[in-house]
């Protein structure tokens, strides 16, 4: 970007309301202020219209603005207006609370740790959307609130697995069909969505299995999402992205679109806008189910559905597929149900 917007300002000297007021608006547009009385955006942000309402503002105070386009011609005249949109100094200080935030985890309970997790998360965001120039910093703090969310997640969640360092190898779905596929009970997000991808893309007839503990799986059978699994979170993936990975179904854009959710709910991360509807459903259907193997099965409903307008989003004229049921599991050691 070369070119800027510059709001040039003189405010009356006796209205310290209208100065104060003006003031914190161009600040939370992300404003650079490159003399006093002159505040600068890059002409293609997307707050610039803050611009327009402050000038207005303080023109029906009395003062004077005036918004002009500022068109660099050197790159040191760049350089230097660039300068004032570093926000290194701020991503410094969030990366300081949210270090300080992940020692405090322990000891703060559940709600509060959640409280503490959203607000950092809250500030991280709106300080990437005034970041105009991002670099090195925000990296950095994008690194640092994604352990802290992890780190809320393993407390919050101690059975959930731990997320091994492996490499993901691509295999071949036709030795995965007709199997016995084990999970922990209790079923939630990862799990069934896991389940449902095993069974609507992977292997038409599985049988489930609920476990109480890894020991419990069936011998021969096929563990995902507990720690041991041969499919359990890897790097920063969960168990439903890496039978993705693994099954060659990640080049699928409503498939994609289901893990950037599933993702989202399990383990945190950047908000996705499905998100919150696709837990509400479940959460309303685990209030009503009489156990894992219910839950399953009306779950595999809402994936369905999730799954037919995200692929009639991404293509012309899709079709929607026809909705399947999850085959229902046996809570317990070494218990299932085939598939019909």
């Amino acid at each position: 970007m070369t070119a800027f917007l510059a709001l040039m300002t003189s405010l009356p000297t006796g209205n310290s309301t209208i100065r104060m007021r003006v003031w914190r608006a161009l600040r939370n547009t992300g404003c650079g202020v490159l003399r006093d009385g002159v505040y600068v955006l890059p002409v293609e942000s997307p707050r610039r219209a803050a611009l327009a309402e402050a000038e207005s503002e303080i023109k029906a105070a009395g003062g004077f603005a005036m918004t002009v386009e500022m068109n660099l011609k050197t790159s040191a005249q760049l350089e230097h207006v660039r300068k004032l949109f570093d926000r290194s100094t701020e991503y410094g200080a969030l990366v300081a609370r949210i270090h300080t935030a992940k020692a405090s985890l322990q000891r703060l309970g559940k709600r509060k740790a959640d409280t503490l997790v959203k607000r950092l998360r809250r500030t991280f965001e709106e300080l990437s959307e005034i970041d105009f120039y991002p670099g090195q910093a925000q990296l950095q703090a994008k690194d640092a609130m994604a352990a802290l969310e992890r780190e809320a997640h393993r407390l919050r969640y101690p059975s959930e697995p731990h997320p091994s360092k492996r490499k993901i190898r691509r295999l071949d779905p036709a030795k995965y069909r007709n199997r016995i596929w084990a999970t922990r009970k209790d079923l939630w997000v990862d799990r069934l969505a896991s389940a449902w991808l095993i069974q609507r893309f992977i292997d038409r007839k599985p049988k489930f299995v609920w476990i109480d503990r890894p020991r419990d799986r069936p011998k021969g059978s096929i563990g995902f999402d507990f720690d041991g699994a041969q499919f359990t979170h890897v790097d920063g993936r969960v168990t439903y992205e890496v039978l993705l990975m693994s099954f060659g179904l990640d080049n699928d854009p409503a498939l994609a679109s289901i893990g950037h959710a599933v993702h989202f709910l399990d383990v945190g991360g950047i908000p996705v806008a499905d998100a919150k509807g696709l837990e509400t459903m479940l959460r309303g259907i685990k209030s009503k189910a009489r156990g894992d193997d219910e839950m399953a099965v009306e779950a595999a409903k809402v994936f369905d559905f999730f799954y037919s307008a995200y692929a009639r989003e991404k293509t012309d004229n899709a079709s929607a597929p026809a909705p399947l049921s999850i085959p229902a599991g046996r809570q317990g050691r070494g218990s299932s149900r085939r598939s019909r």
